[in-house]
C-alpha cells in the first residue's frame, strides 16, 4: 500500500484544526452573546416631516436576563426618517431689503450631525418653477442652506436643494418660489392687505 504524500497529512490536519477551532469560536460567540445586552424599541414618534428629511425619537428597553420581559431601563435616542423625498415647490413673498433664510436640512443637522449628508443646490432666476431643465448649479457658501441678507429684487426666482446620503441615495428635494416686491409696494396677498387697511 502507497504511503499517502507529506501534503495530504498537512492538509487533512490543517482542515481538522481549523474546524476545531472553529466550533471553539462559535461557542464562545453564542456564550458571550447571552452575556450582551439586548434592546427593544417600545415606542417610536411620528416623522417629524411628511417628505424629506426628518427624525423621529424612539424608546429603546432592555430586555431582562431571561429575554423574555422587558425591564424598566430605557433610554431615548433620535434617528432619521424619510416619508418622501418630493417635498415639491414652496413660494414665498418677501420685500426688498429683507433677510430671507432657506434652510434645507433643518433639525436633522442638529441631531444627526452635516457629514452625513450631500447637498447640492440649483438656482433657476426670475421664474417660479420646477421645470429642472430650467435650473443652474448654484454655490451656496453655507451648504444646508441659502441666506439672503439682504434680498434684492434680482435674487427672485426658484431654489432647488437636494439631498443625498453618504451613499449617493437620494433624501430630498425641494423648491423654494421666492418673490421680491420692490420696498414700498403693498403686498399682493389679500389677508395681509386687510390688516394694513385696518390700521
Amino acid at each position: 500500500k502507497a504511503t499517502p504524500p507529506i501534503w495530504y497529512y498537512f492538509t487533512f490536519k490543517t482542515k481538522r484544526y481549523f474546524s476545531a477551532m472553529s466550533s471553539l469560536m462559535s461557542r464562545i460567540d453564542m456564550e458571550e452573546e447571552d452575556k450582551v445586552p439586548l434592546e427593544v424599541i417600545t415606542e417610536s414618534s411620528p416623522c417629524s416631516v411628511t417628505c424629506g428629511l426628518g427624525v423621529k425619537t424612539q424608546t429603546l428597553c432592555l430586555l431582562d436576563a431571561s429575554k423574555s420581559s422587558i425591564s424598566k431601563t430605557c433610554r431615548s435616542q433620535q434617528v432619521q426618517c424619510v416619508e418622501s423625498w418630493q417635498c415639491g415647490l414652496k413660494t414665498m413673498t418677501v420685500t426688498s431689503g429683507q433677510r430671507v433664510e432657506i434652510d434645507c436640512l433643518g433639525e436633522v443637522m442638529a441631531a444627526m450631525g452635516a457629514f452625513s449628508w450631500r447637498v447640492s443646490w440649483r438656482y433657476a432666476r426670475g421664474v417660479i418653477t420646477s421645470d429642472d431643465s430650467l435650473f443652474d448649479r448654484w454655490k451656496a457658501p453655507d451648504l444646508q442652506r441659502v441666506v439672503l441678507d439682504p434680498v434684492r429684487e434680482k435674487d427672485a426666482g426658484t431654489y432647488r436643494c437636494d439631498v443625498q446620503d453618504a451613499n449617493y441615495r437620494r433624501k430630498k428635494t425641494v423648491y423654494w418660489g421666492v418673490r421680491v416686491l420692490p420696498a414700498g409696494v403693498v403686498n399682493l396677498d389679500y389677508q395681509s392687505s386687510l390688516l394694513q387697511w385696518d390700521v
